[in-house]
This record gives C-alpha cells, structure tokens and sequence, in this order.
C-alpha cells in the first residue's frame, strides 16, 4: 500500500492541476525534481523547438539541473540573466532582451488551490515576463509552493519567501536581519510589483510543471 503521506500530495497535486487546466494553464505533474527536468528537456522543448531561452530567478529551477543542462545549448540563443559575473547594467540589459524570447522558464512564490500564480519581484523583469513578452513561459512549482488561496499566498511570500531571499540575497533589509517582514523602504527592498495570474492567455502559453517534492523558497 502506499504511503499516506503520497496518496495525500498526490491527490493535492490532481486537484491542483484540474484548477489550473480551467484556469487555461497546460499541467504536467513530475515525481520530483528530476523528473521535472526531464519533462522540460525530452517533451516540452521539442514540441516547441524554441530558438531563444531566458531564466527568471528560481531556485527550484537551478537545483533541478535544468539551468545547467540548458545555459550553453548550441542550438537556441540562451540569454544567462543568472550570470553572475556580469555587470549590474549588463544584467539589467539582458532581463529586458529576456522578455522577448520564445522561452521563458521561472518558478512561482505561490500557488493558490484555485490555480492562481502569485508573485512578488524586485524589478519586474519575473512578473514581466509571466504576464507578456516571451511566447511560451515554463513555470516550475514545488509542492511546498502550494497555499489555500489569495490571502494565504501573500502571508506566504511576506512572511516566508521574501525575508528568505533577502537572506540569501545578501540584500540589506530589516527583513535580512530579523526573518520577519518590515513592510520596509530599504533601498534594497525586494518586494516592490505584485503579480496575480488568474488565467493563461493565451491558451497554454504558460506551462505548469507541478513538483511531488519541496524544492526552492
């Protein structure tokens, strides 16, 4: 018999994926990370045979291997906004060249019951690109993203995402120093453009592979 604990985040994933399959979003589900890597590289980038490929900042993304697997590829023009050895304008230059490849993968802070993505960025350039610019948008969601709805979305990121990532960040923020939300006007805020994404328009374009593990922030 299988375990409890895996009947219940499989039936949590189902769930999930029928709001977001109303919600106009194409779903895939993957064991784990690296099956979720595989389901990008052997299905979803040959039905798409994209030329160009841009990253938002993720961490499930990374630590699936997919950036790794992918940042050098020979036969798309791979924009690395995840370099960090460029300069702050380079990188600024290439988060907007990013927002018109025809594929953009990324991660999301918050996923409602109801097949909502919710985020909340710095500079846009994630949200951006979620919302119009690349044709296609792969978002990679682990099941610890997964919240009952709006409001449980937002705590989430206030409470949990955002001071974790200014932490990881190095940013300089209350927040960095003390785990809790300041609601602060730290030059180095993080937390400046909310997004909602209710529905994929058009249909499909964004792709939602959901994770049966924990990954990421």
């Amino acid at each position: 018999m299988p375990e409890p604990i895996d009947m219940y985040w499989k039936m949590r994933l189902t769930d999930t994926q029928e709001q977001l399959e109303t919600n106009n979003f194409e779903v895939r589900i993957a064991a784990d990370l690296t099956e979720a890597k595989r389901i990008v590289l052997e299905k979803i980038i040959p039905e798409l045979n994209p030329k160009s490929l841009a990253w938002g900042g993720s961490m499930t993304v990374v630590n699936s291997g997919l950036y790794d697997a992918l940042k050098n590829a020979e036969d798309m023009d791979v924009i690395d906004t995840l370099d960090k050895s460029v300069s702050k304008e380079e990188s600024i230059t290439r988060r907007r060249n990013a927002l018109l490849v025809d594929l953009f993968i990324t991660g999301t802070n918050a996923l409602t019951e109801d097949g909502q993505l919710v985020n909340l960025d710095m500079i846009g350039n994630r949200v951006g690109a979620l919302t119009f610019g690349p044709k296609h948008v792969i978002v990679m969601v682990s099941r610890n993203k997964i919240v009952a709805d709006l409001e449980d979305a937002m705590a989430r990121i206030k409470d949990v995402a955002a001071p974790a990532n200014a932490i990881r960040l190095g940013m300089k923020t209350p927040c960095a120093k003390t785990a809790y939300c300041h609601d602060c006007n730290s030059p180095q805020r993080i937390c400046n453009a909310w997004t909602i994404t209710e529905k994929s328009f058009p249909k499909g374009r964004i792709k939602v592979i959901l994770i049966n593990a924990d990954a990421g922030l």
